[in-house]
């Protein structure tokens, strides 16, 4: 075991992880030079593209006489419980800084998570081969971060190469080796799991305490269910089956499982026969935080969508969905997702890996509904909202959010996540004139388009981070659109009272846009339960009936429009109005 080293690296978005990843397979020789490419670690074609990790990866690599376990995170925040298992397996950790962008939100909410789990932490400058690199003044932002010493942070540039041996040396010297008892009862946190549609859902896992052998029979405690290890082996750039792998070290299990609901992340495995007292501490749920109905646009493909939804799900067990039908989208489901990026990776993997076209209705999150009898109702849905006479209060998720920008541009993100109903709870200087501002929010106003504006108003420069901060009362409110009396249930929406008057009225001026022209005049109108609070009608198309007279009476003239009135009356109530998908998707960007 002295000489097994398990590490992480840890960096914001786009501060060259899997960069970092590529250089240091190859500089042990892990990877062959003809297999060898850019983001080695990242398998999916979405992620390529991306440049982002959507599903983290795990590799061994041998140096100087050493086992190196890569314990890989991805880097966004929607996957932050994935990090911390990841982080749990680890002793040590490599924290990434960009040395042209300095330590941003995502550095310091990923090192805290290592910090709490007290992994030795080695420090690495990457880019330092940049013109615009500053290498001075970021060494001294992650001095005043982690309190180390100037000398111990590495320099390097990922792309080039330069310096990445001194990060192995380093890795090998500073951090401690696993502990744990070879010959105790076995236990095994379980930190990723990936499906094969040959052989099922694998489970990595790295061993705490005791021996696995291949052929045990073993339990997954935190679900109660028993498998035979058919095979367990050791993560190369392939699988590498082994008879056996003890205390401190990273590898994986296949046990026929077919269902990804029995494996979940941060679980511990067991021997059935000898199994240990208590599982790892720190298991929980994935839970999920926005919620959006996914309906496909041709009603007859509806069973399609469920056999890929469930495919899905065998690949990202965090994606939840349960059936839901809507008046104007016919059958469809209700799915739950870490975040707004897991969202559109999902949308964008049905769209490529399964063919789907689908429609996705205003993403909202999940309220706890009280009623007057004492009871609780979690409401992911407005349409599941309970009568308004039976409500007592509604709770909403409140989350802290940490934005870290450059004092240029704090007065309009401070407007910006005021007007979200934020609250201020601190702001401090990180180093020169950059600023970490601290928020209570909302989850439910930074859902739609809060990240896209931040963007913009810091052209790119701010960073934002968040993480649940609880339940609070708030007064909110279920907003309808009409359309001629009849209500649309998938353009409802839960919103506060103060916003929703102006959100009603923008609404129905976007819906008068975008609705075509009938020959009866639809009547566009946002209500709050019984009390219409805007309106705004799309006018029909007419015949120019009078076009024949010329001159005459005008009882004449007045005979034709009442008869085409009559007709008009007629129409309009047998007709019905069709909402186009564009409908839809441009509520999403009311702004």
């Amino acid at each position: 075991m002295d000489k097994i080293r398990n590490f992480c690296i840890i960096a914001h978005i786009d501060h060259g992880k899997s960069t970092l990843a590529d250089r240091m397979l190859e500089i042990t020789g892990t990877v062959d030079v003809r297999q060898m490419e850019n983001q080695v670690l990242d398998d999916m074609e979405l992620e390529k593209e991306r440049g982002i990790t959507i599903k983290s990866h795990a590799i061994q690599m041998d140096h100087k006489g050493y086992t190196l376990n890569l314990i890989d995170t991805p880097g966004h925040v929607d996957f932050s419980y994935e990090v911390s298992r990841s982080i749990a397996a680890c002793e040590g950790a490599v924290l990434v800084v960009d040395a042209t962008q300095g330590v941003q939100a995502q550095t310091i909410s990923n090192l805290y998570m290592a910090i709490e789990h007290d992994l030795e932490i080695i420090p690495v400058l990457n880019k330092c081969d940049m013109d615009n690199a500053m290498p001075e003044r970021v060494e001294d932002e992650i001095v005043e971060l982690l309190g180390c010493k100037r000398e111990e942070i590495l320099r390097c540039s990922a792309k080039t190469g330069e310096g990445v041996p001194e990060i192995l040396d380093a890795i090998i010297e500073r951090i401690p080796a696993p502990v744990g008892d070879p010959n105790a009862p076995l236990q095994c946190l379980v930190f990723d799991s990936v499906f094969n549609s040959f052989r099922g859902i694998i489970a990595y896992f790295k061993v705490v305490n005791g021996t696995m052998h291949s052929g045990d029979r073993v339990r997954f405690v935190n679900t109660g269910k028993e498998y035979d290890a058919d095979e367990i082996g050791i993560l190369k750039l392939d699988m590498s089956p082994r008879k056996s792998i003890s205390a401190g070290n990273v590898g994986y299990i296949i046990s026929g499982i077919k269902t990804s609901t029995e494996v979940k992340v941060g679980d511990t495995i067991t021997h059935v026969a000898r199994p240990c007292d208590k599982a790892i501490d720190g298991f929980e749920e994935a839970k999920p935080m926005v919620f959006a109905g996914v309906y496909p646009i041709e009603s007859e493909d509806y069973e399609d969508l469920r056999a890929s939804l469930e495919k899905l799900q065998l690949n990202d067990a965090s994606l939840t969905f349960q059936p839901e039908s809507s008046m104007a989208l016919g059958f469809g489901f209700r799915c739950g997702f870490l975040g707004l990026l897991h969202m559109e990776i999902v949308q964008e993997r049905l769209d490529r890996e399964f063919d789907m076209d689908v429609i996705t209705t205003v993403p909202n999150v999940s309220y706890n509904v009280y009623t007057k009898d004492g009871g609780m109702v979690e409401v992911h849905n407005p349409a599941g909202m309970p009568d308004l006479t039976e409500i007592d209060r509604i709770e909403e998720p409140y989350i802290r959010a940490s934005v870290i920008t450059t004092a240029d541009y704090i007065g309009p993100i401070m407007t910006l996540c005021l007007s979200k109903r934020g609250e201020l709870v601190k702001q401090e200087y990180i180093s020169g004139n950059r600023m970490e501002l601290l928020f209570d929010m909302p989850l439910g106003e930074i859902v739609i388009d809060f990240y896209d504006k931040l963007k913009s108003i810091s052209k790119g420069y701010a960073s934002f981070d968040w993480h649940m901060n609880g339940f609070r009362p708030s007064n909110l409110v279920k907003l309808d659109i009409l359309l001629n009396g009849e209500q649309v249930d998938a353009l409802s929406t839960l919103t506060h009272r103060d916003n929703a008057v102006d959100f009603g009225r923008r609404m129905c001026e976007k819906l008068k846009e975008l609705l075509p022209r009938q020959q009866f005049d639809i009547a566009i109108q946002a209500a709050i339960g019984a009390k219409i609070i805007a309106r705004e009608t799309v006018k029909q198309v007419r015949k120019d009936v009078l076009a024949k007279c010329y001159g005459g009476d005008v009882s004449r003239k007045r005979k034709l429009l009442e008869k085409q009135k009559r007709g008009k009356k007629r129409m309009k109530q047998i007709g019905n109005v069709e909402v186009p998908q564009k409908a839809f998707l441009a509520v999403l960007k009311l702004d």
